[in-house]
């Protein structure tokens, strides 16, 4: 489903922890890592997208959050063209975007991402609320620094980094931020959490 301009809308999800750092997911078989996101089904609102999108990618049900904060208005990407299927190239022009802040209620192991038979990913872990910014995709970046500093304004309490909205900096103990697969969790429903391998 495309708007007249060729976008199609979706819901990207912020999940906060107590400590106010975010869910990061490790993409399967790759070694990329996002933000849970989906798309927007025909008559669903982008509050219902983001409930089912939650439980689909990492098995979050609603009284394992709290709805914060979301974003005022669509932001939005391009997709280069050589990421786009070759029969919707020149109709397809990337995504349109309503931003969600969480807070986690539950506890880390009622994540599980494995509630589908088509897993978006195979490990996870927290990161600090800006670390994000500099290992996203390229093309996302500028979507994920406009929705991090807008919904920003509902954090309880300062970050415990000194880390800027443009990605810069440091962690709070002077080492760069790591994303090696070796810090992340593979989540198992409430089970023990053990480091995913390398393939």
């Amino acid at each position: 489903m495309l708007d007249r301009e060729g976008f199609r809308p979706n819901v990207g999800i912020i999940l906060l922890n107590a400590q106010n750092e975010v869910w990061w997911g490790k993409r399967v078989k790759e070694h990329s890592w996002q933000f849970p996101q989906g798309g927007i089904k025909h008559g669903e609102t982008p509050e219902q997208a983001m409930f089912r999108e939650l439980e689909e990618e990492i098995g979050l049900k609603a009284e394992h959050v709290k709805i914060i904060g979301r974003t005022r208005d669509w932001l939005r990407y391009e997709v280069p063209d050589h990421f786009i299927k070759r029969e919707i190239r020149g109709h397809y022009r990337g995504q349109k975007q309503i931003w969600f802040l969480l807070r986690m209620v539950g506890r880390d192991c009622d994540v599980n991402l494995r509630l589908t038979s088509h897993p978006e990913f195979d490990a996870w872990r927290w990161h600090d609320y800006w670390v994000p910014l500099d290992v996203v995709i390229e093309f996302k970046r500028d979507v994920y620094q406009q929705a991090l500093k807008e919904l920003s304004r509902f954090l309880a309490r300062p970050q415990t980094t000194h880390r800027r909205p443009d990605g810069q900096g440091q962690t709070k103990n002077g080492q760069p931020p790591s994303d090696h697969p070796g810090n992340a969790q593979q989540a198992d429903p409430c089970g023990s959490a053990t480091p995913p391998t390398n393939k």
